[in-house]
């Protein structure tokens, strides 16, 4: 990864992923999507069955393991082309990445100033509290410019 260009990206894909930021509000119908669709189309399940090729007894799996979450991407992708739909498939994050990163960048750089100020405190050379909110602020900067490899190992 270019760690350069790593918040163009970010912002890039932030902008990309507000279109989906109103989905995350839907809920999967209680019997499955795969089984919500076949049902408002009016197609049992032997019919979808042989639309997809398979044993009439390969739906029923289907649609069970989407419930349970075992079903494959693969196999969603083929019951969506059946059901002539698409198949979406996305992480939508609960916040926009960049307030993510800042986030962690926040608790990184507090840890890591809690820390020095305590080693600073010791050998009698403790910052004021004007010069310790500046110097936070400078380290998050950085931290926020540089991102480092170790960002998220903390």
């Amino acid at each position: 990864m270019d760690r350069k260009n790593i918040k163009l990206i970010r912002e890039q894909l932030d902008t990309t992923l507000k279109h989906f930021s109103s989905l995350v509000a839907v809920s999967r119908p209680h019997k499955g999507w795969i089984r919500a669709v076949r049902d408002a189309l009016g197609m049992n399940g032997r019919q979808f069955a042989k639309k997809l090729g398979v044993n009439p007894s390969r739906v029923t799996e289907m649609e069970q393991g989407e419930i349970s979450g075992s079903l494959t991407l693969r196999s969603m992708h083929k019951a969506a082309e059946a059901l002539d739909c698409v198949f979406v498939y996305g992480l939508v994050p609960r916040d926009s990445l960049e307030s993510i990163v800042r986030e962690q960048v926040v608790q990184v750089a507090s840890r890591r100033f809690k820390r020095s100020s305590h080693t600073m405190a010791l050998e009698d050379q403790e910052l004021s509290v004007m010069e310790k909110k500046k110097a936070l602020k400078e380290l998050e900067d950085e931290l926020l410019r540089t991102m480092p490899k170790y960002l998220w190992d903390e």
